[in-house]
């Protein structure tokens, strides 16, 4: 055994040393799956040797932080029993997608591990995998602290503790006050109950001092969820029912999950990319994916070179232009990715909606104008100095302008075009933008080039 792998297997072993005798775990299950990780690309026997003396409880946790291929490898090696068990000790949320990975790898086995939980278990998370994945209710946990409102506070800290000392909650940092119909009133953070005795009642804090009553409804967007949670600065949202009725929380390890999730979509897509197709181990389905996206590229490609054929002897005639004809491209590409990218990330956000639009447009093309003004000069006097053609730096400035114009007003109406019309501004709006950017470029400095020049 190399030293590094040797060090690896101490630290967990020290881990579950610690666990097993009670203590606080000095290190966050994440930190154990990644030193799992590290283990298993040097010596698998012993990955499986340290999956297999885990404690229960350590090793859900655990779990959930892996990769998924090593998930995967886990849910095949495992029966339906175990793996009930340890969706047991999960919080719901987790529990709930750890089922729902399970059938997309085998619908038979994750249906095997519902019928081995209580019912209680079951049915909660049947209802939670049930809900849309864009829905809010889908990224719940059911487990939460909650009083009521003619509840006194040392009566809720009593049932807090014995639900700590059970595992049965975790992250608790609010406490979320409900009438008699479990109808959320409000939450308040469990710092200020140290302001208060233990004999004062939830509805006497409440009306001497007020309480957050943000909350999300179960069939909301999670995008909007997130703009609320980002917007309120909270930590945790809960979520009610159409009636009000309190159901569960959002924490804000998952708002941050989600984040990168929109981040990373955002990214493959103005790639050209699909995210989903990329994790799969499949060389052929990688392939085809990207594949597609090249192909529409193509055309546009072929597009932009009919339109360099339509002034063929006007470029046979002085070579100078397509020695500069890629400048202008280039420019306008760069200046319309540039809108592009900041317009799809503040829509993203909800910095940018539609009523908004005018503004939006209005505020790119002046940047465009005013980079394209100056870039139009810079490159006139190069053309000029480099070809002794005064008139080509002319031609060439005024094509500049007229493609960052350009790309500054499609790069920002493209998106928002495509967002009225109900599709993904992040797809597809870079293979439009190209084409935009690309013809206009050449036709402008070809077609400039022919009237002045020639």
């Amino acid at each position: 055994m190399n030293e590094e792998l040797f060090s690896s297997v101490e630290k967990i072993k020290h881990c579950i040393t610690e666990y097993n005798e009670g203590m606080a775990l000095g290190v966050h299950p994440y930190e154990i799956a990644d030193l799992l990780v590290e283990i298993a690309e040097l010596d698998k026997s012993v990955y499986q040797g340290l999956l297999e003396i885990l404690p229960h409880i350590l090793l859900a946790e655990v779990l959930v932080e892996l990769p998924k291929p090593l998930q995967e490898e886990f849910y095949a090696e495992h029966g339906a029993k175990e793996l009930a068990q340890l969706t047991q000790e999960l919080d719901t949320d987790d529990a709930a997608d750890l089922i729902q990975h399970i059938e997309v790898v085998d619908e038979t086995k994750a249906g095997a591990i519902l019928n081995n939980l209580p019912s209680e278990d079951r049915d909660t998370i049947e209802e939670l995998i049930s809900y849309n994945s864009n829905e809010a209710g889908a990224y719940m946990q059911v487990e939460l602290f909650d009083a009521h409102i003619d509840e006194t506070i040392g009566d809720s800290i009593k049932r807090l503790k014995h639900m700590k000392a059970h595992n049965e909650v975790s992250n608790i940092h609010h406490v979320f006050v409900v009438s008699d119909k479990k109808k959320f009133l409000g939450m308040i953070p469990l710092e200020d109950l140290i302001l208060h005795g233990p004999k004062e009642y939830y509805k006497d804090i409440i009306e001497a001092e007020g309480k957050i009553t943000v909350s999300v409804n179960d069939s909301d967007e999670i995008k909007s969820v997130v703009e609320t949670v980002s917007n309120y600065d909270l930590s945790v949202i809960p979520v009610v029912n159409k009636k009000g009725t309190l159901l569960g929380r959002i924490t804000s390890d998952d708002i941050y999950d989600i984040i990168e999730e929109e981040a990373t979509d955002q990214l493959y897509h103005l790639a050209g990319v699909n995210d989903k197709a990329e994790q799969e181990e499949s060389l052929w389905k990688v392939g085809k994916s990207r594949g597609i996206w090249l192909g529409l590229n193509l055309v546009t490609a072929i597009v932009a070179s009919l339109v360099i054929g339509l002034f063929d002897s006007t470029i046979q005639s002085l070579v100078a232009l397509a020695v500069l004809m890629p400048i202008v491209a280039s420019m306008g590409g760069n200046a319309g990715t540039q809108t592009l990218t900041v317009t799809v990330r503040q829509m993203a956000l909800g910095d940018i909606d539609l009523d908004e639009a005018k503004e939006t447009i209005y505020k790119e093309v002046v940047v465009s104008l005013m980079n394209g003004m100056i870039y139009a000069i810079v490159m006139g006097l190069i053309a000029y100095w480099w070809f002794a053609l005064p008139m080509l730096g002319v031609v060439i400035g005024a094509a500049m302008v007229i493609n960052l114009l350009s790309a500054g007003f499609f790069g920002a109406v493209i998106p928002l075009g495509l967002k009225r019309f109900g599709i993904d501004p992040a797809i597809g709006s870079t293979v439009l933008l190209t084409t935009v950017t690309d013809v206009v470029g050449f036709f402008s400095f070809l077609g400039l080039a022919t009237m002045i020049l020639l």
